[in-house]
């Protein structure tokens, strides 16, 4: 799908782009990716690598070109959304990918990059896995992200079966639904609809 010299040339175009502290942890995506990819998605591994790469491209942006982006593009902005100004850049970082990195552009690339912040009902498996890789990737020293970490990896998942592998990073993905909503009410912040659609979507599936 995407060739190693694609994806040194998109690394070396974001490395361009992006502070020092964004790359940092964009390359840690990457990175950890790579190692999920392994367990969950092998054939997948390079839609992986380019999903983190592409996942926070337009972070940095400040919240007014966020915006504009959305206007330029006919995207509608909840107003739940504006009040969680932190979800836009999943949402602008898709959007663009058509325009502005059309070598990469292709469905799982953009949705794993859309529903990287808030994950959604019936995710994919490379949405699942840009997700969790985003929360755990190895510079992340927040506690919970920390947390998360320690969990998933506190098992031997080499080591489960097919289904137990799959049972465990849903239970994960649970675990971190639950500590981003404990999280976002702490702080007097909305809920995103489609984070509460994901958590209950993968408790259905559990049980």
């Amino acid at each position: 799908m995407f060739s190693e010299k694609d994806i040194d040339s998109l690394r070396a175009d974001i490395s361009a782009k992006m502070s020092g502290y964004r790359l940092k942890h964009t390359l840690g995506v990457e990175d950890m990716a790579v190692r999920l990819g392994e367990l969950y998605a092998p054939e997948k591994i390079n839609i992986l690598r380019v999903a983190a790469l592409l996942h926070d491209v337009t972070k940095e942006n400040s919240l007014e070109k966020q915006l504009q982006i959305c206007e330029n593009l006919g995207i509608i902005i909840s107003s739940a959304m504006l009040m969680a100004p932190k979800t836009l850049h999943a949402v602008t970082a898709a959007a663009i990918l058509p325009s502005e990195y059309p070598t990469f552009a292709i469905p799982e690339v953009i949705d794993a990059v859309r529903w990287h912040t808030t994950g959604r009902a019936d995710m994919s498996i490379c949405e699942k896995l840009i997700y969790l890789a985003d929360y755990i990737e190895d510079n992340r020293t927040f506690e919970d992200c920390v947390l998360l970490r320690e969990y998933f990896f506190g098992t031997d998942v080499p080591g489960m079966s097919a289904s137990e592998r799959e049972e465990h990073l849903d239970k994960t993905l649970v675990l971190s639904f639950d500590l981003t909503i404990k999280q976002l009410i702490s702080e007097g912040t909305p809920i995103d609809e489609q984070t509460c659609a994901a958590r209950n979507s993968l408790l259905k599936k559990l049980k």
